[in-house]
């Protein structure tokens, strides 16, 4: 029976920001807990985070970092949003994040419709999302871009069809991404359940075997360095 990591693998030439930059353009960024613990980076100013990244990218002679799935990192630890005291630290990215310069252009992963559209206000959140509906060879399945600018959500309604590669968005500065420094979150969402415009993009370890199904990689899309 065809799967959805099928249908991904099965896919070529997508893209889900400024499809000018070529994939050898890019350089992975590890952002792990050990790592940023490591580098002692103050993960609260989004104005520092954003000059080590653009301090990464210079280094390796980049124009987009990425990585992070299945990551366990520390830069939640700052919000409430991830930390209830009711329950496990929420610390474990389950999607995929591209990280370059505010009003890069966000691209549609596949063709598809506009599922649900909303702002996540809350510190450390999405801020503006999109997440875009795709049913391909029967089976349904959604992606989700986190991170926009507020003006991305305007003129966006449920059930508008999307084309591949069509531009849906662009990146968000702070406060208004989540307060991060730029970078798209781009997740792939097997059941979303009863959700809109909103997902989890990080999980508890108790969770994982959960999100690490419902949620695949995302670069069994993408195919970055593959």
């Amino acid at each position: 029976m065809t799967t959805v990591k099928d249908i991904l693998q099965k896919q070529t030439a997508v893209k889900v920001i400024d499809a000018s930059i070529d994939y050898k353009d890019y350089v992975a960024f590890d952002l792990s807990a050990q790592h940023t613990d490591e580098l002692k980076l103050d993960l609260t100013d989004a104005g520092k985070f954003e000059e080590f990244v653009e301090n990464h990218l210079s280094a390796n002679r980049a124009k987009v970092a990425f990585g992070g799935y299945l990551e366990k990192r520390n830069l939640y630890k700052r919000s409430s949003n991830f930390n209830d005291e009711n329950s496990e630290e929420r610390n474990i990215h389950i999607g995929l994040d591209l990280w370059i310069k505010a009003g890069t252009a966000v691209l549609s992963a596949l063709d598809g419709k506009i599922h649900s559209l909303q702002n996540n206000t809350f510190l450390g959140d999405y801020g503006p999302t999109v997440i875009v509906e795709h049913e391909i060879e029967g089976i349904t399945f959604y992606t989700l871009y986190g991170h926009l600018s507020l003006e991305s959500l305007n003129g966006k309604k449920v059930g508008q069809l999307v084309k591949k590669g069509e531009k849906i968005a662009e990146l968000g500065k702070p406060p208004v991404n989540g307060d991060y420094a730029p970078h798209l979150h781009f997740q792939i969402i097997k059941n979303i359940e009863n959700k809109k415009g909103d997902y989890p993009g990080v999980c508890s370890i108790c969770e994982l075997d959960y999100y690490s199904e419902n949620c695949p990689d995302p670069n069994l899309l993408l195919k970055i360095g593959t």
